[in-house]
C-alpha cells in the first residue's frame, strides 16, 4: 500500500498495546506536512448543547487551518465555543443561547432538577423548544403529548403530513406530503424566543464575549 493510498484511507495502525491514526488532512501531499496553527490563548464555554450551521461543521470536518484538530483535547462545554469563537468567519455569528429550559432549583452543585408538572408554567413561558431534565415516565411527557402535540397513547403526533389514523388505533397512517411546513402554536413561541435573541441589543453585544466572574 502506497502512503498516498494508506493517508486518503486515514489508515488504523493497530497493535496489542497501542492504536495510532493517520489524519489525512495534515498532509497536503506525501511528504508535506500542512502548517500547525497555534493554539487559541482564550478557551470558552457555555452549555453543551449547541445547533451548528452546515458551514460552520464543514469547517470542523475538513480543518483546512488545523485548528479544530488541535482542540479535540476540549471538553463538549468548550470545543464548539472555542471554535466559533476563535475562528474570524464565524465569531460574529454566534447566538447565545441554547434552546433549553432548565430548573437549577438553587442547590449548590449546580445540578438540574427533573422536570414535573410544577415546572409546566415556566417551561412554557420561557418558549423554549427543548427541556431537560425529565424522570422516567414522569406524568409531564404525557402531558406534552396530549397538550402540546395533540398525540393520543401509543400514536403519532399528527401534523400536516398526514391524513390521519385510518385503523381507528393508531396502527395504520396515511402519508399526505411530508415536505410542508405550517407554523403552530410550537412555531410562535420559537418566534417568541428567537427574534429578541437577534435584536440589536442582544445578537452583536453577546457574542463572544469574556466573562469575569470574580468580579
Amino acid at each position: 500500500m502506497t502512503l498516498t493510498l494508506a493517508l486518503r484511507l486515514s489508515a488504523v495502525l493497530l497493535s496489542r498495546s497501542a492504536r495510532a491514526m493517520v489524519d489525512p488532512g495534515l498532509y497536503m501531499n506525501e511528504t508535506e506536512k500542512r502548517e500547525l496553527r497555534q493554539l487559541p490563548t482564550t478557551i470558552f464555554s457555555g452549555s453543551a448543547w449547541t445547533v451548528l450551521s452546515r458551514p460552520f461543521v464543514d469547517y470542523l470536518i475538513r480543518g483546512c487551518k488545523n485548528l479544530p484538530r488541535n482542540l479535540l483535547v476540549s471538553s463538549p462545554e468548550a470545543y464548539f465555543h472555542t471554535m466559533a469563537c476563535n475562528t474570524e468567519e464565524f465569531r460574529n455569528t454566534t447566538v447565545n443561547h441554547d434552546m433549553h429550559y432548565i430548573s437549577w432549583g438553587g442547590s449548590p452543585a449546580r445540578q438540574p432538577e427533573l422536570i414535573n408538572s410544577s415546572h409546566w408554567d415556566g417551561m412554557l413561558g420561557s418558549d423554549a423548544p427543548f427541556a431537560c431534565k425529565f424522570g422516567q415516565d414522569n406524568p409531564v411527557l404525557d402531558r406534552i403529548d396530549a397538550e402540546l402535540l395533540s398525540r393520543q397513547p401509543g400514536m403519532l403526533a399528527p401534523g400536516s403530513w398526514s391524513i390521519g389514523d385510518t385503523g381507528g388505533d393508531g396502527s395504520f397512517w396515511i402519508v399526505r406530503d411530508a415536505t410542508p411546513l405550517r407554523p403552530g402554536p410550537g412555531a410562535a413561541r420559537l418566534q417568541r424566543l428567537v427574534t429578541p435573541l437577534l435584536s440589536e441589543d442582544n445578537f452583536r453585544p453577546k457574542q463572544c464575549k469574556i466573562v469575569n466572574h470574580s468580579a
